[in-house]
Order: structure tokens, then sequence, then C-alpha cells
């Protein structure tokens, strides 16, 4: 998956840069809603980093509070080192891009990428440089004199990022800005921002409640829930090694099972499908071997490139397996309901949540 690196190669890429973020103990309270709660964290310079997680976990508040929208209760936000905490949006190093775009209607798409650095009093003749190499950056050269009502949405948020990065500043922060793209332009524009990221080498935090763009477009990702960093860690990390049920639930999907009084995780791209008979590919009892239960088929569910099945297990619980359609045929997933299967799995990628979690898990869960 584009953008999904390791827990090694992304400490490789990153060590020896000085935090371009650091957040220390945030505290923020809305009346009695506790929307941050202690959280401490560092964002490397030139990292794309996402907080990601469901509505009302923090994320956005946490966003607002690094731009100096909100002042946090508790704590202090650094930025380069410095201890910004107190100082108001416009004396930060950082620009905001928005899911609604903030584009001037009045303007064309030349003046709205030069607004900021009109405001700043750049020479005209720099202006205009800057903002057509940005423009250039984006892929939109040659639209500078198009109002924003002439373009697509798409495009539209392109300028809004134009605008942003002309400022070139330490630090970018994009809040959902593609959510009112379609799927199709969405998952577009995840790449382009990636590509865009890493050629101009601006630290971008990102926030956004889709896994898929998390996993696709960053170097590290923090997942939160109810005002706290449950896990922070590169994609493959998070999504392979998830440090808590939250997690496990909320990156993909995730059976979670219990048997014996010990509850586990494994996803269900982890999971073979099997005929009731069939003999399990891999010994089953020695190291690395196949944990086999059987089950019959509740539910069928084909997306296309693979199909969902959903298996009540006899051992109790419900289970989800997927295969992928390499030569599935109509027939197959039509007459596969009700059907009785094997399911196994491979007990080195069952994830254990009974156990405490170990010191190991407990520093992945904090930004370090």
């Amino acid at each position: 998956m584009t953008g999904v690196m390791t827990e090694a190669a992304a400490e490789s890429r990153l060590a020896g840069r000085q935090p371009a973020v650091r957040l220390v103990g945030l505290e923020k309270s809305y009346g009695p809603v506790r929307a941050v709660r202690g959280v401490d964290l560092e964002i490397a310079e030139g990292e794309f980093f996402t907080f990601l997680g469901p509505s009302g976990s923090g994320k956005t508040t946490l966003l607002r509070m690094i731009a100096g929208f909100e002042r946090p209760d508790a704590g202090r936000v650094e930025l380069a080192g410095a201890d910004v905490t107190n100082r108001p949006p416009y004396l930060r190093d950082v620009n905001t891009v928005f899911q609604d775009y903030a584009l001037f209607p009045h303007m064309n798409v030349q003046e709205n990428v030069e607004y900021g650095l009109r405001v700043k009093r750049i020479a005209k003749d720099e202006r205009r440089r800057r903002a057509e190499a940005a423009l250039e950056m984006v892929r939109l050269s040659g639209l500078g004199a198009r109002k924003p009502i002439q373009l697509s949405g798409g495009q539209r948020q392109r300028v809004a990022l134009a605008r942003a990065i002309v400022n070139q500043p330490e630090v970018l922060l994009l809040d959902e800005p593609l959510g009112a793209l379609d799927l199709k332009l969405r998952q577009e524009m995840q790449l382009e921002l990636k590509r865009i990221q890493q050629e101009v080498g601006i630290t971008f935090v990102y926030v956004t409640h889709d896994q898929e763009e998390a996993l696709t477009m960053s170097d590290r990702l923090a997942v939160m829930s109810d005002g706290r960093i449950e896990q922070v860690g590169p994609p493959v990390e998070v999504y392979e090694r998830p440090a808590s049920e939250f997690v496990a639930g909320f990156i993909g999907v995730s059976n979670l099972l219990e048997r014996g009084g010990r509850r586990f995780t494994v996803r269900p791209e982890k999971v073979q499908l099997l005929d009731a008979g069939a003999v399990p590919a891999a010994p089953v009892g020695e190291p690395g071997g196949l944990h086999v239960e059987h089950g019959t088929v509740a539910e069928v569910i084909y997306l296309g490139p693979v199909t969902r099945y959903v298996v009540e297990l006899e051992a109790g619980g419900r289970l989800t397996a997927l295969s992928q359609n390499l030569e599935t045929a109509a027939a197959d997933v039509a007459e596969a309901r009700g059907r009785r299967v094997a399911v196994a799995w491979r007990e080195n990628q069952v994830f254990d949540m009974t156990s405490p979690r170990s010191d190991t898990d407990q520093e992945r869960s904090n930004a370090t």
C-alpha cells in the first residue's frame, strides 16, 4: 500500500531531526466534556503525521491548539523548540487547510494563492513567481485567471493547498481536507498530497476519521479515543500490532474472540476459509502452525475483488474471513450461505487482549 513503511524504516528516516511539533501534557475541556486528556507527543521535522479517530475523539481540538485557534487549559505547544502556547495564530509558523477550502470567491485562483504573500508585503514580481510555482506543484498551471466557482471540488482543494504552501510554513495543518470529495477523487488526492509533501518537505499534520487516508499517506499516525492517544506508530505497525481492542476494532476489521478466558483478535485477511474436511496448509500445534475451528457460513458479502464470509463458530462467536475472488463464480457466492466450513489462522498472527500491555506496548502508545 502506498505510503506504508515499517517501524524501523520510519525511525531511520526521521532519526536526528528535531521535533517540528512537541505537545506536552495538553488538556482541554469544554464545560464537563474533557476533549483532550494529557497528550504528550513529538512530530518530527518533515514528517507526514496523522491524527486518526472517530468524531469526538479530540483530534481536531489538538489540531486547533497547534494552530492557536484554541488555548489549552494545561500543558504547552512547542514549534521548532519554541513555546508558542500563548501566541496567537498569526505569530505561529503554520498554515491550515480546511475541508471547506475557504477560498475568496471574488478573487481568481492566482489572487487567492498570492493573498498571504500580499499580506506579508512581498514584492509583486516575487508573489507572482512563487504563486505560479505553487500552482505548478499542485498541477494547476494555466488556471490562475479562473474564479473558484469555475473549478471542480478537487481543483479548489488544490488551490487551497497551493495557497498554504506558497507561504512556506514550517508546519502545514490539514483538517479533513478531502472529506467533501467523492471516493475516486479522494483516493487520487491522497496520493497527490503525499507526493506534494515529499517534494516540499514541509511537516504535514493531518486529521481524519478515514482509515484508508491515514494508512495511505502517513509516516506515522496516532489513533485517538476519548481525548487520549491509544497508539502511535507507522501504519503497518499500528495495523499489524494493535495495542488495544479499540485500535484493533477501529483500524480495519478485526475478529474479537474469547476461548478459555483468553480474549484475542485476528484480522479477517489472516483467516483461511476451508472446506469442512480439508487438511490445513500448515501443521496444527507447531510454532507458527494453524489453529482450526469449524462453523457454518451465516452471511456472504460480495465486494468485487474479495468476498467477505461471516462464519458462526461451533465454539461460540462469529468470525469474518476474506477470500480473494481469483476464480469466483456467481454460483459459488450464492451457494456459500449455510455451508459447513473450517476456519484456520496462524497463532503468531493473533493478538492477545487479555494480558496487561507490556512496557514495549505502552511505549508504542506514547510519542517519544
